[in-house]
């Protein structure tokens, strides 16, 4: 039986660069559309809202599964949108890590839109009438003063984010599949290991990814303990 020092050194590492790779480049993708689009329900109306609201959360909801079956369908060479962004672009999403990429924002982009557009209802809308009386644009407003003032909110749903590209699985197996070296993140590395009976391999893996779930979790704590320093507590 090998020990733990023999599996860590023959441990691929590459589902643990590829995790991390589709993590932050979902993450920054899922930022600035979660902000404008944040932005853009807030200022809508309530019937408006409520549709594009429910549209967009709707991945959070649902089974990733289910989601990877919609991406899939649509990302397919044998579908319109698939077909065009091959023939006119040689762009292929299914089984590639740009799948991985659509597959991780898809999943995630709830989190960072459901916290932007908190952030953005509690900002005191008389800090917004200043802004106009300063005679500031409505852009300068927004990026001078709205997203200031609501940056700790939009940092927590930044790294919720990152956490959930991370290691989102259901998703990103059915539109990018399980391929080493290329599409295979930890999530999936350790449902194969299971697979194949390794537990001791998978145990590394999943110690590995609440290591880093904890280090997640512990920088948003520090982040959202900044923001309330100055509130009195009960």
């Amino acid at each position: 039986m090998e020990t733990l020092a023999e599996i860590v050194k023959g441990l691929d590492w590459s589902p643990l660069f590829i995790s991390l790779k589709t993590g932050i480049v979902a993450t920054v993708i899922s930022l600035f559309l979660g902000i404008f689009a944040a932005r853009k329900v807030v200022k809508a109306g309530n019937k408006v809202k409520a549709a594009i609201d429910g549209i967009l959360t709707m991945p959070l909801v649902l089974p990733p599964t289910v989601a990877g079956f919609f991406l899939l369908l649509l990302f397919s060479r044998r579908r319109p949108l698939g077909m065009f962004l091959f023939d006119e672009f040689g762009i292929k999403v299914v089984q590639t890590w740009l799948g991985c990429i659509i597959a991780a924002t898809v999943i995630a982009f709830p989190l960072m839109y459901r916290n932007a557009r908190a952030a953005f209802e509690q900002i005191d809308v008389n800090l917004v009438y200043a802004g106009r009386t300063l005679g500031m644009s409505e852009t300068q407003i927004f990026w001078k003063v709205v997203v200031p003032t609501a940056g700790p909110g939009i940092a927590s749903g930044t790294i919720l984010t990152f956490a959930r590209a991370l290691g989102e699985y259901g998703a990103t197996s059915m539109l990018a599949g399980n391929i080493p070296h290329k599409t295979a993140t930890i999530s999936q590395r350790i449902a194969m290991v299971i697979q194949d009976g390794d537990y001791a391999t998978a145990g590394v893996w999943v110690v590995i990814i609440i290591a880093i779930a904890f280090g997640i979790v512990f920088f948003m704590n520090i982040i959202s303990a900044k923001s309330m320093k100055n509130v009195k507590r009960w």
